[in-house]
């Protein structure tokens, strides 16, 4: 399948020369990232003629949500791992309705995941393994396939991360087609000084690459009055719709250099807008919180 997905000047607040690709837009459940990490894959998997796709993730994870829909669509059978104990809620339901089996397991279990996989697959001769969130060197593939497309030179590229994949695709996309382009990752984990070297797995050159490593508000799917405030008023001037646990530590970064004169008068800004909307749900009882 071809991948598109538009480009949307942004005007907010004192946002200057700020575009967003519209990777969010590209499928409602295999939106942004997923499908880039995803599209290789499926197709490795289907070299190989394997027909049962397994992959891990947490209770919310728009990666579970993805690969269950992609099966779905392409005729796979899929199995999700799921971090931590049974629960019900709005992701989950999504996969199984497109036809996930759900497996939850311990926290201390999940850490291992390729024994996780033995022991429940090892005699299915059409299990096909996914990591958690699509890591692999495939993916990466797919994600540097972005650069390819943008009609433009940009002088900056922002893209939130939680385990470098999209980044390391990224940069080397930028360095085979934008070598003049500053990729700027936001981890969205604290501590998040490990996501270079997670990108130095898959792409050793770093030339380029610079880590903001402030924006996380507390952790992963951690946040703050803060942040959810930023969103809200982001959302309702612009229109676009971001996720507490990506996308606004992204733009509220670069709302934030911005307004430390990061940046030079004539620069070009993009954010790359990874989908993954629905973390939303994941945290609706704070974001309720905030007067809407």
């Amino acid at each position: 399948m071809n991948i598109y997905s538009p480009i949307q000047e942004i005007r907010f607040k004192n946002y200057q020369n700020i575009s967003v690709k519209r990777d969010d837009l590209i499928d409602p459940y295999i939106s942004g990232n997923k499908w880039r990490k995803l599209k290789y894959v499926l197709e490795d998997a289907s070299n190989q003629q394997k027909k049962h796709l397994v992959t891990f993730g947490g209770a919310y994870s728009n990666h579970l949500l993805a690969t269950a829909a992609a099966a779905a669509r392409f005729g796979f059978k899929s199995t999700g791992f799921v971090r931590g104990e049974q629960v019900e809620n709005e992701t989950l339901l999504l996969c199984k309705l497109f036809g996930m089996h759900l497996i939850f397991v311990s926290r201390e279990s999940y850490q291992n995941k390729e024994a996780l996989f033995t022991l429940h697959f090892k005699n299915d001769q059409n299990a096909y393994f996914i990591d958690e969130g699509g890591a692999s060197l495939l993916a990466t593939k797919g994600c540097a396939e972005i650069i390819a497309e943008l009609p433009q030179t940009y002088t900056h590229l922002f893209c939130a991360a939680g385990t470098g994949t999209t980044a390391a695709g990224l940069l080397k996309g930028i360095q085979q087609y934008q070598p003049n382009t500053q990729l700027h990752v936001i981890p969205v984990l604290k501590g998040g000084d490990f996501i270079k070297d997670e990108i130095a797995k898959y792409h050793e050159d770093l030339t380029g690459l610079h880590l903001h490593t402030d924006y996380h508000f507390g952790g992963y799917a951690k946040t703050n009055t803060l942040l959810l405030e930023f969103m809200r008023n982001f959302i309702q001037e612009t229109g676009l719709l971001l996720d507490p646990v990506y996308t606004a530590k992204m733009m509220y970064a670069i709302y934030d250099l911005q307004q430390h004169n990061y940046f030079k008068e004539n620069d070009q800004i993009l954010a790359l807008h990874t989908g993954g909307l629905n973390g939303i749900w994941g945290m609706k009882e704070k974001i309720s919180q905030i007067t809407l």
